[in-house]
C-alpha cells in the first residue's frame, strides 16, 4: 500500500491529525449525549461464543446471479481483502436462544413444525431474515454490544475452505445452450441429492480451518446480501444491473435466494433452484469502538 502524502510532501501523520481530533470531539459529545456505550436492557445476558478471524486476503466468488446473452454463466472471482478481525458466533443460534428472546415478547415464536427435539443444543429453523433480524437488536439491547447479521462475504470470510462455490464451470464463450442446461442440471440434482432435512446437534458438522462450527451442514443461514441479477452483453458488457432487497442470499451447501418473509423454504419460498434443507442464523458482532454511535446515530435519522 503506497503512503499517503500531500502535494506539499507533509506526512501521512500530519494529514491524519484532523481526523483523529474530530474523531475524539465526536467521541466526546455521544458520551455526554448517551450515544456512546449502550447499556443493557434488562437482566445483562453474557454473549454468545465467538471466534475472531485474522485479516487476509482470499478469493470470493460473487453472489449474484449472472447472464450473458440470455445464458446464466458463473460469477466473477475477486480477490477480497479484509483489512479488520471478523468476531462472529461459533454455532449457529439454538432454538432455545431464540425462544429467550420469544419470552421477553420481541421475537415471533419460530414455525411450531421446526420445533426440535433437544432445542437447547439444535439451531432454531423455522425463522426468516425479519425474525433474525429482530434477535439481533434484541440480543444487542441485551448484551449492551452491537450484533448484526453477516454478509455472504463476511460468511466467505469465516468458513474458508468449507465456502461453496456455485459455478457451473462452462466456459463463458461456449455458444452451446445445451452444455449450460445440462451443467446446471448436473448442479440441481446434486443437490436435491444430498438433501438432510432433520436438523442436527452442534458440532455435528465439524469446523473450519478457523474455528467457525456446522457451516455447511444442513441449515442454511441468513446473510445481509441483496439478492442481485446481472446482466452482460456477447462482448461482456453489462447491460443492466438489478438488485432486490426484499430477496436475501442464504448461504449453506449453495447459496439461494430468499423472500425476507419466509420461514419454510420448502413451501416455495426459494425465488430459484433447489431450496435450503433449513434455515437459521448466526451472528456477528461489531467491535469498533465507534459501532454503538453509529447505530444510535442511524436510529435518529442520520444518513450514514
Amino acid at each position: 500500500m503506497a503512503t499517503l502524502t500531500s502535494k506539499s510532501g507533509e506526512s501521512w501523520v500530519s494529514l491524519a491529525i484532523p481526523a483523529l481530533l474530530l474523531l475524539v470531539l465526536t467521541g466526546a459529545v455521544a458520551a455526554a449525549g448517551g450515544l456512546l456505550g449502550a447499556r443493557p436492557e434488562g437482566v445483562r445476558l453474557a454473549g454468545p461464543e465467538t471466534i475472531t478471524i485474522a485479516p487476509r486476503t482470499f478469493r470470493y466468488r460473487d453472489s449474484s446471479e449472472y447472464f450473458r446473452d440470455g445464458f446464466a454463466v458463473d460469477g466473477p472471482v475477486h480477490l477480497v481483502s479484509i483489512w479488520h478481525p471478523l468476531t462472529i458466533m461459533k454455532f449457529q443460534v439454538t432454538a432455545n436462544d431464540y425462544a429467550r428472546c420469544v419470552a421477553d415478547g420481541t421475537c415471533a415464536p419460530a414455525e411450531p413444525d421446526f420445533a426440535p427435539v433437544d432445542p437447547a443444543n439444535i439451531p432454531v429453523t423455522g425463522v426468516s431474515y425479519d425474525d433474525a433480524t429482530a434477535y439481533a437488536r434484541w440480543l444487542s439491547a441485551r448484551t449492551g454490544e452491537l450484533w448484526t447479521l453477516p454478509s455472504d462475504q463476511d460468511l466467505a470470510f469465516a468458513a474458508g475452505r468449507r465456502f461453496p462455490d456455485d459455478a457451473l464451470g462452462v466456459d463463458i464463450d461456449s455458444r452451446n445452450p445445451a452444455e449450460r442446461w445440462l451443467a446446471d442440471y448436473r448442479r440441481e440434482a446434486a443437490r436435491k441429492a444430498s438433501r438432510d432435512p432433520v436438523p442436527q446437534p452442534l458440532g455435528r458438522f465439524g469446523e473450519s480451518e478457523f474455528g467457525l462450527a456446522d457451516f455447511a451442514g444442513n441449515v442454511w443461514e441468513w446473510t445481509t446480501t441483496c439478492n442481485r441479477r446481472v446482466n452482460i452483453d456477447k462482448a461482456g458488457r453489462l447491460v443492466n444491473d438489478v438488485s432486490s432487497c426484499g430477496i436475501y442470499v442464504a448461504t449453506g451447501k449453495h447459496r439461494a435466494a430468499m423472500s425476507s418473509f419466509v420461514r419454510n423454504p420448502k413451501g416455495g419460498g426459494c425465488a430459484v433452484g433447489v431450496p435450503p434443507d433449513n434455515v437459521g442464523f448466526r451472528l456477528v458482532r461489531d467491535t469498533r469502538w465507534y459501532a454503538t454511535l453509529l447505530k444510535a446515530l442511524r436510529e435518529r435519522g442520520v444518513p450514514l
